[in-house]
């Protein structure tokens, strides 16, 4: 798969004007953003996400290494060229960023009439779009008007006006609940399905990257320490900080708290196995309790689905007459290549 964009050793530094000291918001980021994906990339307040959207479509420019978008090198051309690229990448904000003044429609043709999109080529794209995103009966209404939901599509519209290859929605969802923040998303999903365009989602919530991207990149630091796949992450994250963000989207792990509780009511060895899209993995799983004898009585646990691929956790209380025999299931189920944790606790 080709890769529409590509960042090569990019790093961004930034000079205190108060103290002079340097302070590194991106660092090394090697990255490519494959055509046609949805790319989530994820991590905690002040891991560089944001800095890294403004690299890639040269609102900033990196203080090492290349930026490229659709093969264009936006680090090695002119101001008026990043401009003109700009127009093909569109951009979703959290608070949605529309003009108060204006109405829905206008909102949505102004992008294009600063690109000199004449006024009845404007009205059809603008009308086509609302169609689109579902609010073609509001175009006459105001930002105030509408709830948080409706606002950002709007602003997926506007995104889209100039038909743009690459979209980048830096927490588009983070001010929604929910229920909307399902609904935005799914739309988000229709635009890369349907219209083919290439989403960046810049996120701290794990959930949203389940629930909508391809691939995920974690960054910490302002370093990206992984990049997979989504079933591969979730269902087998490399480093602390990926394994932190699946434990609070999957919920199928007890907390700290909760492991406590389960030990004072359950005298039993607790275990938690992980759980795959392995065919008859379950089967194999009761297999092992019954072939060693064990009494295994399922205490917590959740699975869910990732791309139609089901993920997640069984916490058991295991007991048996000795002590070894529990030892020997563990090892049968570790010698399969299922994970086994008996430090339950998310």
């Amino acid at each position: 798969m080709s890769a529409l964009v590509e960042l090569r050793g990019v790093s961004k530094h930034y000079r205190r004007a108060d103290t002079g000291e340097t302070v590194v918001a991106v660092e090394d980021v090697s990255l490519d953003v494959h055509r046609g994906e949805v790319l989530g990339v994820i991590g905690y307040s002040g891991a560089g996400k944001s800095t890294l959207v403004r690299l890639v479509n040269a609102l900033e420019l990196p203080s090492s290494g290349n930026v490229t978008v659709a093969g264009q090198d936006l680090t090695a051309i002119p101001e008026r060229d990043r401009r003109q690229a700009r127009r093909k990448i569109g951009m979703i904000f959290q608070q949605f960023n529309l003009f108060r003044s204006r109405t829905i429609a206008g909102n949505v043709a102004y992008p294009l009439k600063v690109a000199g999109v004449p006024k009845d080529e404007r009205d059809r794209r603008v009308a086509e779009l609302l169609d689109f995103v579902g609010l073609l009966e509001r175009a006459h209404a105001y930002p105030e008007q509408l709830s948080g939901g409706q606002k950002q599509r709007v602003g997926i519209a506007r995104a889209l006006a100039t038909n743009p290859e690459l979209l980048l929605a830096d927490e588009a969802t983070s001010a929604l609940d929910p229920d909307t923040t399902a609904e935005v998303l799914a739309l988000l999903r229709r635009v890369n399905r349907e219209l083919g365009v290439t989403i960046v989602v810049i996120t701290h919530e794990m959930d949203a990257v389940r629930q909508i991207a391809d691939r995920v990149a974690v960054m910490e630091q302002g370093r990206v320490v992984e990049v997979g796949g989504v079933y591969e992450v979730f269902s087998a994250p490399q480093t602390d900080a990926a394994q932190r963000f699946v434990r609070t989207a999957l919920h199928d792990r007890p907390s700290a708290e909760q492991l406590s509780r389960l030990r004072e009511h359950h005298p039993g060895r607790i275990v938690t196995v992980q759980i795959t899209d392995e065919q008859g993995l379950q089967n194999r799983i009761d297999r092992v309790w019954r072939d060693h004898d064990i009494a295994a009585e399922l205490v917590f646990g959740g699975v869910g689905e990732i791309r139609e691929r089901r993920i997640g956790s069984l916490t058991y209380e295991l007991t048996a007459a000795d002590g070894p025999s529990i030892d020997r299931a563990l090892v049968a189920l570790r010698t399969a290549g299922i994970t086994v944790d008996e430090e339950a606790a998310a």
